[in-house]
């Protein structure tokens, strides 16, 4: 996505072009709906943010150029992340709902066994981070953020970014692990 192509489909919703809003959303849908989906474990309510995302774009556009500079891309990550926190203190209790499956060529039925169980271990336990370190795991590796630009979509410095992974890569070593041990799976 281009910086500037998003900064002009921003300023031009603003001015009430739905367009130029469709367009935008059409070019951040998928990594939006991603980013969500990561962070609360369900399909169906990542759904219910993204549109609210989305509706806060709309609402927000005619004011852009008032943001400070953000790109609308890390802005966006920011609403999103922001909303998923809110909705998981809300509700505390969210089931997780099976991770989308991976496209394989042609793997055989163990592997293709061993690889869901693998997605939901590794699923579970990023469940069980705090909100920000699971936030920084998302951004960083599911979405390829620099730690430049997940300090900017969780307002934070890089050193607190780094400082999460650092802490959120020792969680998960830590819940995998046990998690292996109680199911009996060697990593």
């Amino acid at each position: 996505m281009d910086p500037a192509e998003d900064e002009e489909l921003m300023l031009a919703s603003g001015r009430g072009d739905r367009a130029a809003f469709a367009k935008l959303v059409r070019n951040h849908l998928g990594r939006s709906n991603a980013i969500a989906v990561r962070m609360l474990g369900s399909a169906a309510e990542a759904e219910e943010v993204v549109q609210e995302a989305f509706l806060r774009v709309w609402q927000k556009a005619p004011t852009w150029r008032k943001d400070g500079g953000a790109r609308v891309s890390t802005w966006l990550a920011r609403v999103i992340v922001n909303l998923c926190i809110d909705r998981r203190r809300r509700a505390r209790s969210v089931p997780l709902e099976e991770v989308p499956e991976m496209a394989d060529t042609a793997p055989g039925a163990d592997d293709v066994l061993a690889l869901e169980e693998r997605r939901q271990r590794v699923a579970a336990a990023l469940a069980e981070l705090p909100d920000r370190q699971r936030a920084a795991v998302v951004l960083s590796y599911y979405e390829g953020l620099s730690n430049a630009e997940v300090a900017g979509a969780l307002e934070i410095s890089v050193g607190a970014v780094e400082s999460l992974l650092v802490r959120a890569r020792r969680s998960l070593a830590g819940l995998l692990a046990d998690l292996a041990r109680t199911e009996g799976v060697v990593t």
